[in-house]
């Protein structure tokens, strides 16, 4: 897809292709349309990161509250969107065994818990493994440093999903 393509794109169909580059959180891209045209994939990216930094803290809380636990009830239920299901699975949360996933829920419940948002990772750049060992870590950061820490995480999710996104042509639909 031509950045030249995605600036043509009307309001609706700007957010039906990129509603999703932050997590169930499409009013961040509906805002971002508004600063078109891009002159490219990074200053796109960039405009919604700067969207994202501007918000006051509850905003930021709420981006991290729309992510799902991680190799959670909506990943065992088949309910996560198809971009969580797709990351969970290549990082190998797809195949915990029942140990890793009750382990896993204690960490995710103590988590929330003390921040009071899921713990966010991007999936892609890790495996299980990784995740579960920075999950317990970060349990040790003040929530100040984790806030800022999950919202870094929630930018290369979203920097992962415009690159994937941007290799496909628009949808017929469009």
């Amino acid at each position: 897809m031509e950045i030249g393509a995605v600036n043509a794109l009307s309001y609706e169909d700007f957010v039906d292709v990129f509603g999703n580059v932050v997590e169930k959180c499409p009013i961040i891209v509906a805002a971002v349309w508004s600063r078109r045209p891009f002159a490219n994939l990074l200053h796109m990216e960039v405009s919604i990161n700067e969207f994202i930094e501007a918000l006051p803290e509850s905003g930021k809380e709420g981006i991290l509250r729309c992510h799902p636990d991680l190799a959670g009830r909506d990943l065992q239920s088949g309910t996560l969107t198809e971009e969580s299901r797709e990351e969970q699975g290549h990082a190998g949360l797809d195949t915990l065994d029942a140990a890793e996933i009750s382990h896993m829920a204690r960490l995710n419940i103590e988590y929330k818990l003390r921040f009071g948002f899921p713990f966010v990772i991007c999936a892609r750049m890790n495996n299980k493994a990784t995740i579960l060992r920075e999950l317990s870590e970060r349990l040790k950061n003040d929530r100040t440093g984790e806030l800022a820490r999950a919202i870094e995480e929630v930018k290369k999710i979203c920097h992962l999903r415009l690159k994937t996104l941007m290799l496909h042509d628009l949808p017929n639909k469009l």
